[in-house]
């Protein structure tokens, strides 16, 4: 029986014993008063960076993952004739000219890297955080899988996008394989605007036209926004990398695969909204699943605690920012 282990006290285990298998659905874990503490513990409220390890991290990471390269693909590095390779099945995909076509003609992100980079989660620790305008000032944003923004989040989650993904069971579930909902669809994108929208239209064969037809429905519609799609080689790579250094799960949440591109692509990166507990870093009220619903998310492919833990280890080093509590409300 496959099991994945969290370091806790004997104290917690009670507390803790739904997370043991693998199998079960992610239910928002809850953390009893002394894991809490522990995890807090590892947390610097007074965060600076730390340019030597920062630049350790990201030199190793971009030298195992080349992601301002690779993370894209590209009508540059992904001719008509090549073959796709997917990451999360045994198939591979020849391209084919109709399909280049829709692909960038470059690499969106400049050789420069960002000054300040805000990674978006969709955790309920947004709730309330009035962390909106501190997001919206970083140079560049990135959001996961077509969040909500309107006027009742924008105080706490911004509403700038520079970047949004937008996982192929999003269109498939939410937008009923975008056929009677296809101008829902689009409706959904006017929030972000110009936003590039990340899609990993070559990890699974079964979501491949899926995805293509998103784009085609981005185009008939004229949405301002422009698709672009992960490379299933830089995801081996991403995924490879992280497994190296202990994440077991079968493959990385979209939020962590977000914020590895932006270490690569970021001088500075700062997370929001990453807190995968029930139980809230500060106080005694129960948090929801998202900022905006508390639908449950299936943990067979994933392994947020561990994700958590080492998302948290960055931060100490001073490589990354988790923001875990409110942001000041004053903030430009």
């Amino acid at each position: 029986m496959r099991k994945k282990y969290l370091f806790i006290k004997p104290t917690c285990v009670s507390v803790l014993v739904i997370i043991i298998l693998w199998w079960r659905p992610f239910d928002r874990l809850k953390l009893c008063e002394d894991s809490r503490d522990n995890l807090l513990k590892r947390y610097n409220k007074n965060w600076t960076k730390n340019d030597d390890n920062h630049q350790n991290f990201t030199s190793e990471l971009s030298a195992a993952c080349h992601g301002f390269e690779k993370a894209i693909v590209t009508q540059a590095n992904t001719p008509v004739g090549s073959r796709f390779e997917y990451d999360g099945d045994n198939s591979s995909l020849r391209v084919t000219p109709k399909m280049f076509k829709t692909f960038i003609k470059e690499h969106p992100f400049s050789k420069e890297k960002f000054a300040t980079c805000a990674v978006v989660g969709s955790g309920g620790i947004l709730i309330h955080s009035k962390c909106g305008k501190t997001i919206d000032s970083a140079d560049f944003v990135f959001r996961c899988n077509l969040p909500p923004l309107n006027d009742e989040y924008g105080p706490d989650v911004g509403v700038r996008t520079d970047l949004v993904t937008a996982n192929p069971s999003i269109f498939e579930k939410k937008y009923e394989f975008l056929t009677a909902q296809r101008e829902n669809f689009v409706e959904a994108l006017q929030s972000y605007g110009k936003a590039l929208v990340f899609m990993p239209a070559f990890s699974y064969s079964q979501y491949t036209a899926l995805s293509m037809w998103a784009v085609n429905t981005m185009e008939e519609f004229d949405s301002p926004t422009r698709a672009v799609f992960f490379n299933p080689e830089y995801l081996r790579n991403l995924i490879q990398f992280w497994r190296d250094k202990g994440l077991r799960s079968i493959r990385p949440s979209t939020g962590f695969l977000v914020v590895s591109l932006a270490l690569e692509v970021c001088s500075e990166v700062h997370l929001y909204g990453f807190w995968p507990y029930s139980t809230p870093p500060y106080g005694r009220h129960t948090l929801t699943n998202h900022y905006y619903d508390d639908v449950k998310v299936n943990a067979t492919a994933h392994a947020m605690p561990v994700e958590f833990d080492l998302l948290l280890d960055k931060h100490s080093q001073g490589v990354l920012k988790l923001q875990l509590e409110d942001c000041p409300a004053d903030r430009k």
